[in-house]
This record gives structure tokens, sequence and C-alpha cells, in this order.
């Protein structure tokens, strides 16, 4: 009986909200904003599963025994977890002194792109000066025409370089191969890995501030460095972190210069970890290729790490920078 009480109580409180308009609208109102947020949800864990997916599954293959390797029941957890794949691996690539090289290496070099990409958009967007349409149009074309299209002019040039005889002098041959020197003077001289797009950020985000900041510092007596420096670098603060995050990350990913110039792998640990199979082949003769994907899987895990720790660091300020400078949209 009393059951059959509150189901009546039930039904005359839904039959009182349907005939209440405001009460009907509120509800529909409700029902739909849940309906798309449960829709946005979905869309999103759909999208970041199959973007995060290849990782999941690389860091899951580098915790797998040799038996989870071989058996078809093991999905998506192993049942025999293992770090032996990167103890061996932190041995193999020599993991830590390689990657504080590498980390100086890759620091260095944009701590150069900020300072001469910085330089050469602010004087687009600030200054006049002859061919400059056709000065910045070289600079798109920096973005647009791949690498591989200057490869072979950009190793002859370094192959035998060796202005005044200095390069001699110094290193007792002619030429840079196996050195990092070529990167250095392709990024401070604005043709760094992707200083076209770097260059073109700035451009826009300075742009992009009132030209009235630069007249109160003229007025206060600022010359053009100081107002550069102190003043229009430090409100570019966004573009600064945009640029510093892609440079970090293209100039830590970057084999094909490292290649291009015989860059020793013991600087640059994406190099390494690429002939890690062979290493691993070769020195602990593991020759199974199985198993060594599973030691391959750990070093990659084990190199984009610093870049997980960079990125998660400065993604408020560097998703900032990209909708303010205008690369977006």
């Amino acid at each position: 009986m009393q059951k059959e009480v509150v189901k009546k109580n039930y039904f005359a409180k839904i039959k009182e909200v349907f005939q209440d308009p405001d009460q009907t609208k509120s509800l529909l109102n409700n029902i739909k904003n849940f309906v798309l947020t449960l829709g946005r949800i979905a869309i999103l864990v759909g999208v970041g599963y199959v973007i995060l997916s290849p990782v999941i599954g690389m860091f899951v293959n580098s915790i797998s025994s040799n038996k989870d390797a071989y058996n078809p029941m093991v999905f998506v957890l192993p049942q025999n977890p293992t770090l032996e794949r990167y103890q061996l691996t932190i041995e193999r690539l020599g993991y830590f002194s390689t990657m504080g090289k590498d980390l100086l290496y890759t620091l260095t070099l944009t701590l150069l792109e900020l300072v001469v990409c910085s330089m050469v958009g602010y004087g687009f967007a600030r200054f006049d000066f002859p061919l400059k349409k056709f000065l910045f149009g070289c600079v798109v074309i920096m973005i647009v025409i791949p690498s591989h299209v200057i490869m072979l002019p950009v190793y002859m040039t370094f192959r035998s370089f060796d202005p005044f005889g200095l390069v001699t002098a110094i290193r007792g041959t002619s030429g840079l191969m196996g050195s990092v020197a070529p990167m250095y003077i392709m990024t401070l001289l604005g043709c760094g890995v992707r200083s076209g797009l770097y260059i073109y950020i700035f451009n826009q985000f300075f742009r992009g501030l009132p030209k009235e900041i630069e007249e109160a510092a003229l007025v206060d007596g600022a010359g053009v460095w100081y107002t550069y420096f102190r003043i229009m670098l430090v409100n570019a603060m966004p573009a600064v972190i945009t640029v510093t995050v892609f440079s970090i990350v293209w100039q830590f990913n970057d084999t094909f210069f490292a290649k291009l110039f015989l860059i020793s792998q013991d600087v640059v640990i994406s190099k390494k970890v690429s002939a890690l199979q062979s290493t691993i082949a070769n020195i602990d003769k593991i020759l199974d290729v199985t198993i060594q994907e599973l030691y391959l899987d750990a070093g990659i895990i084990l190199v984009i790490i610093p870049i997980i720790i960079i990125y998660c660091v400065l993604q408020k300020y560097f998703i900032e920078g990209v909708e303010r400078s205008g690369i977006v949209g």
C-alpha cells in the first residue's frame, strides 16, 4: 500500500512539472546540457585515447617481460611487469650523461634562437627598410621549403667551411663535420631549425602590441635597444614561451641535422636511441627482434620524459602565446 502511495506521488510530481511551462523549460535545458556535456566528454576521451594510445602502448611494452611479449592473452596490462628494460637501457644509453649534454646543447640553441628570431621579428614589425617585403617573403619561404631541399648545399658549405684558415688552425682540418658548430652558426644567422616560423611568431606578436608603449619609452629617454630588451621583450613573454617550447621540442628531437653534420650520438640522445637496437644486439647478444623492440620502447619513454615535464610546466603560457601570436585559426 505504501509503495502505491509513493508511486502515485512520484507521477503526480512529474505531471505537475510538465504542467508548469517554466519548470518544463528548465528540465529540458538541464537534459540538453547533460547530453552536451556527456558528448563533449566522450569526444575528448576518444581523441585523447587516439593521441595517447601509441605512448601508452610503448610504456606497456617497456615494462613487459619476455613471457608477456609472446603471450597472446596479454592486453594493455602485462602479467609479469618488470623494470629490467629500463635498467639496461639507461646503462646502454649512458642516459644521465648523454641527457645532460643534450639538454645543454638544446637549451643553448634555444636561447640563441630566442635572441636572434625576436630581434628579426621586431625589426620586421616596427621598422621600414629597403626590400622589407622581399626579405619577409624569404622568411615565409623558410617555413614552407622542406629541409631536405637545401640539404646538399648546406652540407657542402660546412664540409669545407674554413674562413681565413681559422678552422684548420683550431681543429687541424678544414670543415666542421663531426661537431656542433654548424648548428650554432646556422642558429646565430637566423637559419636554425624552424627559425622562419619563430620569426613569423614574433613578428605577429609585436605587430599586435600598441606603438604607444614605445613612444612613451622614447619620451622618457629610452633608446631603441633599451626599449626592445626592457619593455617590448618583456611584454612579448607569451611569444617567448611559445617559441621556447617549440624550439626545445624540435631541437631535442632533431636527427636530420645531427646526421647531416655527423654530430656525435653522445651529444644527441635521439640519435643514440635510433641505434639502441643494434647496441643491444651487439653488446648484450639479444638477437630476438621482438625483445629488442621492448628495449627501444623503454628508450623512447626515457627520452620523452623531459619534454613532457617542460610542457606541463609551460602549458598555460604556451597556449596563451599561440592564441595571441596569430598562428591559429
